[in-house]
């Protein structure tokens, strides 16, 4: 069966689903250079007031989609919540993806909006989460450095890997991103680092760390480098619970 052209299956969708809507984007990897065989049709729909945000999972005219549905309230509140994550796909999926219908206006002023925030970059690092991040990374170099286990390594030396990563783009003052996203960030800010850390991640699989510890080592060296001895941080009581929209 052939599969239909991307942006008509998404109008597809919409109409099937929400022909309320008031707007609504195509955004993602499906009309970048980043498409594989395996790319979805991630879908931000607006509908009337009063619909509940939701995600939902389906598949429609050959192409797996996601849809986020969000009211204008919805919308601004998740934005919001994930900026001050530093990481906010549904920002991204608005900014930068295609609108695709727009009957009131909303659509064109959230994505003018949109646009505003990720060129403005996430809040600053503050000192505090930095100390965090070089405390969590110095214990997961201690741990990696007597690992004997071949499973335990593995776990090890992802975690370094994407914690690294984040902490590269946090430095840099960038978005975060989760998954390939934060390859295609880390590429994006720093050009070669990807490539330096996937050499090194595969050595320390292999069970040699050295190459990986010294990279890690590089990207603390201009913060204060490695953090243990009188870190302290501050618990929060109750907890609180944020998530993020979207796969990026």
């Amino acid at each position: 069966m052939d599969i239909m052209d991307p942006v008509e299956a998404a109008h597809a969708v919409v109409a099937e689903r929400h022909p309320e809507a008031r707007a609504a984007f195509l955004g993602g990897s499906v009309l970048t250079a980043h498409r594989t065989a395996f790319s979805d049709l991630d879908i931000v729909v607006l509908p009337e007031e009063g619909a509940a945000p939701y995600r939902e999972g389906l598949r429609c005219a050959g192409w797996p989609v996601e849809l986020f549905v969000h009211t204008e309230a919805s919308w601004s509140g998740y934005v919001e919540r994930e900026i001050a994550m530093r990481r906010s796909p549904l920002l991204f999926m608005c900014a930068t993806g295609m609108l695709l219908f727009d009957h009131d206006g909303l659509g064109a002023q959230l994505q003018a909006q949109a646009k505003i925030l990720v060129d403005a970059g996430p809040p600053a690092l503050p000192a505090d989460e930095l100390n965090g991040r070089r405390y969590a990374l110095t214990d997961l170099l201690d741990d990696l450095a007597g690992c004997a286990q071949a499973g335990e390594r593995l776990c090890l030396v992802t975690e370094v890997a994407q914690r690294t990563g984040e902490l590269v783009l946090l430095l840099d003052g960038a978005w975060l991103g989760g998954g390939k996203w934060l390859a295609c960030r880390v590429s994006a800010t720093r050009p070669g680092f990807m490539e330096r850390l996937d050499a090194a991640v595969r050595v320390a699989l292999a069970g040699s760390s050295g190459e990986l510890t010294t990279l890690v080592d590089e990207v603390l060296a201009p913060v204060g480098g490695r953090l243990w001895e009188g870190h302290r941080q501050d618990g929060v009581w109750p907890p609180r619970r944020a998530a993020v929209e979207g796969k990026e």
